[in-house]
């Protein structure tokens, strides 16, 4: 059995799954509630006739135009790319010890380490192909409202910005991995989760955000912000060091996990 063969079975395992289709679910509502701020942007007394708040709207700082609009898909994938990204890895490194097939795993003939690495490449085309989503269903939004201001060079740099959050989110998901492998499931990394986005929003509003991992990737996306006055040289290093060091302990705790099932 080879690492091809790992990957491939890890890919497999994701036809029959349901939260394959939820996650894409759950990514899609990003642009479709920025098309609802965007109408009552351009409509507020139309929205008013509605109950609907056009201030609320204002208030996100957006403005009914391609700028807005991708403003607010870099702002979705700043909270995307530490929540929904962990519910992917917590998903993947975990239902081996719900279903039970940890054991099976561990037994394999095949070296233990392929097994993690394996899984961390489901994760990455897991979240290219949400992110994939997110970015195509923003530019439907953005055509079918007719929006203005659009440009090749701003839809080309927020590809290029939306692209480098998701992979930055993506690179701080070893850690989640590691939780799911020590706790044997998904309470344990997805608490963690929880936990890291509760800490990531009050460093946030500290001076200590651009050292904090998980400040550090919402402030790439410009949640609080300009990144340029908000991060440091070395921030983007940080979350690269913690991905790190996360999948060497996940790559390490299971070469030698015991079969305890």
């Amino acid at each position: 059995m080879t690492a091809i063969d790992v990957a491939t079975t890890e890919f497999l395992k994701l036809r029959r799954s349901k939260i394959t289709w939820l996650t894409g679910l759950a990514i899609a509502l990003g642009p479709l509630v920025g098309a609802a701020f965007m109408w009552i942007i351009a409509e507020p007394e139309r929205a008013a006739q509605m109950g609907l708040i056009g201030q609320k709207a204002q208030f996100v700082g957006a403005s009914a135009d391609w700028a807005g609009l991708f403003t607010m898909l870099m702002q979705t994938m700043g909270i995307v790319s530490v929540v929904l990204f962990s519910v992917v890895t917590a998903w993947v490194f975990g239902r081996e010890y719900s279903d039970g097939t940890a054991k099976n795993m561990l037994a394999l003939p095949v070296r233990r380490a392929w097994f993690p690495l394996a899984k961390m490449v489901v994760v990455l085309v897991w979240c290219a192909l949400l992110t994939t989503v997110l970015v195509a269903l923003g530019f439907a939004v953005g055509f079918a409202l007719r929006l203005p201001g659009f440009s090749a060079s701003l839809a080309l740099a927020f590809v290029r910005d939306i692209t480098l959050t998701a992979l930055l989110g993506v690179v701080l998901m070893p850690p989640i991995a590691w939780f799911a492998a020590l706790g044997k499931g998904y309470m344990a990394p997805l608490g963690f989760a929880l936990l890291s986005l509760l800490l990531g929003n009050v460093v946030g509003v500290t001076g200590w955000a651009k050292w904090f991992p998980w400040s550090i990737v919402p402030l790439f996306a410009g949640v609080a912000g300009p990144r340029a006055e908000l991060l440091a040289p070395a921030s983007v290093l940080i979350v690269i060091a913690t991905g790190g060091i996360g999948l060497a302990a996940t790559i390490r705790y299971i070469t030698y996990a015991d079969n305890d099932q």
